[in-house]
């Protein structure tokens, strides 16, 4: 797929997430309880999935495949397990976001999805193989730390000082890291399951498992929260998973895990000034730093994006001075 068709959609499915938290957030306030709605997020998106795939033959085709590409060692069976990836990451959010602020915690999650994203498309653990550590992938990567930063920069004084958030920043940090192995396996399993439904519906089979366990520990602990809700829109949580993840799958055989990873960013930032704009938060301002971010993360994008053969833009390599040829001596 051309990155003029797969940045795009990334883009869009980027903007899921935030969508996404908000909804989310609103159900764990009613709930009183951020990790049951978290679980009932991949229940219902769990639900979604199964049906989508009885009911598409792509889907059914992709299911029968499960077995086969387990027994048959197509890809490493811990492949299956991609989907406690997502379970760790709203795990962190869970602990970390009260300390860190929304912010701190953007910033540590984007910046380690995007340093992995190097890593792994350099070392060729995506389907799309391995690919080039180059002058503009590395730019780009860095301007979109730098471009985050400055479009959360308004709300870091949340996060209180250093000593309070530099421990439990390293939560999201390695969630965001992790984020970007997860993206490289559900390609890959996507690829030998010929659709990314059935690793779609892996993930959420997975993220179920890690989170029901979790919700048991703590339900041992200190009880369950409040009944469900009636309002639908606060079950769409997991069906807005559904489309981050599956075309998340699909976008990583093609573009590779950095741009896919830097598309879904923009994306998330883009929703996230949209939704601060059309349907603000209590508090939530929006100011000049937080819009010429958001755009300097899509200049950072284009930019990783550029052909690679340009001067200045080939892959990252010692070079060495060619020496002259000495020629040798008459006999």
């Amino acid at each position: 797929m051309s990155p003029l068709i797969g940045l795009p959609l990334s883009l869009l499915a980027g903007v899921a997430i935030p969508s996404q938290a908000r909804v989310n957030g609103a159900l764990g306030e009613r709930l009183d309880d951020g990790l049951a709605a978290a679980l009932v997020s991949f229940l219902v998106g769990l639900a979604v999935m199964i049906g989508i795939s009885l009911a598409l033959p792509r889907g059914r085709a992709g299911a029968g495949q499960l077995i086969p590409s387990l027994r048959e060692r197509r890809f490493p069976r811990y492949y299956v397990l991609a989907g406690m990836i997502g379970g760790y990451f709203v795990l962190s959010q869970t602990l970390t976001v009260a300390v860190l602020g929304v912010a701190v915690f953007t910033v540590a999650a984007v910046a380690g999805q995007t340093l992995t994203g190097l890593v792994v498309d350099r070392l060729g653990i995506g389907p799309a193989g391995k690919k080039a550590l180059t002058v503009m992938r590395v730019v780009g990567a860095v301007l979109t730390i730098a471009a985050v930063a400055w479009a959360v920069s308004p709300k870091l004084g949340a996060g209180g000082e250093p000593s309070e958030w530099l421990l439990p920043v390293l939560l999201p940090l390695t969630a965001g890291m992790l984020m970007s192995f997860q993206q490289a396996m559900n390609g890959t399993t996507g690829m030998h399951y010929g659709t990314p439904i059935t690793a779609t519906l892996v993930n959420f089979i997975s993220g179920t498992v890690l989170l029901a366990v979790m919700w048991g520990i703590k339900i041992a602990v200190s009880g369950p929260g409040n009944p469900l809700p009636g309002e639908w829109w606060l079950y769409l949580g997991g069906p807005l998973g559904c489309i981050f993840i599956g075309v998340g799958a699909l976008l990583v055989r093609s573009l590779g895990v950095l741009l896919t990873s830097l598309g879904l960013i923009g994306g998330q930032l883009i929703g996230s000034l949209l939704l601060d704009l059309v349907f603000p938060a209590p508090g939530s301002v929006v100011v000049a730093a937080t819009v010429l971010g958001t755009l300097l993360t899509l200049a950072a994008i284009v930019l990783a994006t550029l052909p690679w053969n340009m001067p200045g833009g080939g892959p990252l390599r010692r070079r060495r001075t060619a020496e002259p040829r000495r020629e040798s001596a008459p006999r």
